[in-house]
């Protein structure tokens, strides 16, 4: 059985298993704690981070980037994880490049880390002056994310792909924790229902965290 070693909250996790979902491909959770430096997982990943693919052939993929690209190469099928043009495939790389970079260092870090990570790392309380700079900087992205909505149908482009699923992934980690002011962009806010709709979603909205108890409206798919 193919499996993929993951974390609930971490967003590049979030993005494979929903292209795994859409690509309609069977695959078993298996969930992996970097802050433990299990030995097992590093043989696996020296990086000692997630995602980890381990195909049924004992290949091993490790790494977003790695496993988004085997994942278009190895199973073409009929969902295209970077779509058809070569100019819309190089505007969802350049959209996933910003999620997972841009965003990820000036968001997803500063937040998850300070709300979540930080107390298994046992680094102490959580900085209220970094979670204020992430949350300005949240508000400068959801800015620019209603503005690419604005001017097309998707993320990347005029078809569903990779680049809608890695926002989606990014925004769901922090609706986890009740971080998203859905309020303030309702175009924003009716992309990500669409998205949550989806059957590849479902999964990601029963997750759960240590300690953490999600607003009641991560589950809702009409919130």
């Amino acid at each position: 059985m193919r499996r993929l070693y993951h974390m609930p909250l971490c967003p590049f996790s979030r993005t494979i298993r929903l292209a795994l979902a859409e690509k309609k491909l069977g695959f078993q959770l298996v969930v992996e704690k970097p802050w433990e430096e299990r030995q097992d997982f590093v043989e696996l990943n020296p990086a000692g981070t997630v995602p980890v693919l381990v195909e049924p052939s004992g290949a091993i993929i490790a790494g977003y980037y790695p496993v988004s690209e085997y994942l278009e190469d190895a199973y073409p099928g009929e969902f295209k994880l970077f779509a058809s043009s070569p100019i819309t495939r190089a505007e969802v790389r350049r959209v996933c490049a910003w999620m997972n970079e841009k965003f990820y260092f000036e968001v997803s870090q500063k937040i998850l880390f300070e709300k979540v990570f930080k107390r298994f790392y046992q680094k102490g309380w959580a900085d209220s002056a970094v979670l204020r700079q992430g949350a300005v900087s949240l508000g400068h992205h959801l800015e620019y994310l209603t503005d690419m909505l604005d001017r097309r149908d998707w993320m990347g482009g005029p078809t569903f792909t990779i680049a809608d699923l890695a926002v989606a992934a990014h925004l769901s980690c922090l609706d986890f924790i009740g971080y998203v002011p859905w309020e303030k962009y309702p175009l924003l806010k009716s992309w990500y229902a669409c998205i949550k709709s989806r059957p590849s979603f479902r999964p990601l909205l029963l997750d759960q965290f240590s300690g953490i108890a999600p607003p009641d409206h991560y589950k809702n798919l009409d919130f």
